[in-house]
């Protein structure tokens, strides 16, 4: 936590640039979009940029223009998302030790000024949608529903992991509808196997607060795996890294795809088998390593296109 600002949030890097270099008065607003932690939008853009690369089997000025865009939607949409996720959460918020410094909780930021910060960062996302084809766009429209019902997974079911796995994928078949104008079977696939690795992260994410859920009644995998953690996110990642080889195959992409996805099962086991549950920080350090599996994935499709 930054000894300047006793307000810096616990779960953000020591040096973050907002503690960093952000005008005080605009601390509050970068908080809110957690532009102090860019780890989720590196997890946003990543199956989105995974998308646009699966779809695109040769590099294209149209490529690199829409990773821009994606990236920047992912950087705003990740932003609006935490937002409303704070608005529907404030009071459970107040009784994490990790998230009562949040600006809404803390009071920095009202109610009101928070919807006003998400309509301001749906509308630039809007015009960045529309440039992506019928197909993206209506994509995009659908994926508001995921991104709406979230918040009260937590709520209502012990696997709230598993729609964030929905949600922050959806990114994928955007992409590859963003480059190719239409959907496949293998690309889902793909967007499966995705799933299965974001319940394997956030059900470490989620080890942080698990004895604070445990006391104020918040649902997570990692709770109901109890002491089996490492079975369970050891299981998820292999059936990612199996969907995403079996549409590898369907999708007709090299064998050099899997020289690569032998580097992703890699990692992940690495990441599960020096997990320690009782440790928050090593917890987090892992979540955010997860942003180099992505990178991982997204070499080994750039390899599946050579020599197709």
């Amino acid at each position: 936590m930054s000894e300047s600002d006793p307000l810096s949030l616990p779960d953000a890097a020591r040096k973050n640039w907002v503690d960093a270099y952000a005008p005080a008065s605009v601390r509050p607003w970068l908080r809110l979009g957690r532009f102090d932690r860019p780890a989720g939008i590196w997890l946003l853009f990543l199956p989105g940029m995974m998308g646009l690369l699966y779809g695109a089997t040769t590099p294209s000025w149209e490529l690199a223009y829409k990773l821009v865009l994606f990236l920047i939607g992912a950087a705003l949409m990740r932003a609006a998302g935490c937002a409303y996720n704070d608005i529907v959460d404030r009071d459970i918020d107040l009784k994490v030790a990790r998230t009562r410094l949040r600006p809404i909780p803390s009071g920095q930021i009202s109610i009101k000024q928070a919807a006003a910060f998400i309509v301001a960062c749906s509308l630039i996302s809007f015009l960045i949608l529309i440039q992506l084809g019928t197909t993206a766009i209506w994509l995009g429209f659908a994926s508001l529903g995921l991104v709406a019902a979230y918040p009260f997974m937590k709520r209502i079911t012990w696997w709230p992991q598993a729609w964030l796995g929905l949600t922050f994928n959806w990114g994928f078949p955007m992409g590859y509808a963003a480059i190719t104008g239409h959907i496949t079977v293998a690309a889902m696939i793909f967007y499966s196997g995705l799933i299965f690795w974001t319940i394997g992260y956030d059900t470490i994410y989620a080890l942080q607060d698990r004895e604070d859920d445990a006391l104020i009644g918040v649902k997570s995998s990692a709770r109901i795996m109890g002491d089996k953690v490492h079975l369970g996110v050891g299981i998820c990642y292999a059936i990612a890294v199996a969907l995403t080889g079996l549409s590898a195959y369907l999708g007709g992409l090299s064998p050099l795809f899997y020289i690569g996805l032998a580097g992703v099962a890699v990692h992940l086991w690495r990441l599960v088998a020096t997990l320690d549950t009782g440790d928050g920080a090593g917890a987090l350090k892992r979540f955010k390593a997860s942003g180099l599996t992505g990178l991982i994935w997204a070499i080994a499709i750039i390899l599946g296109h050579q020599g197709v």
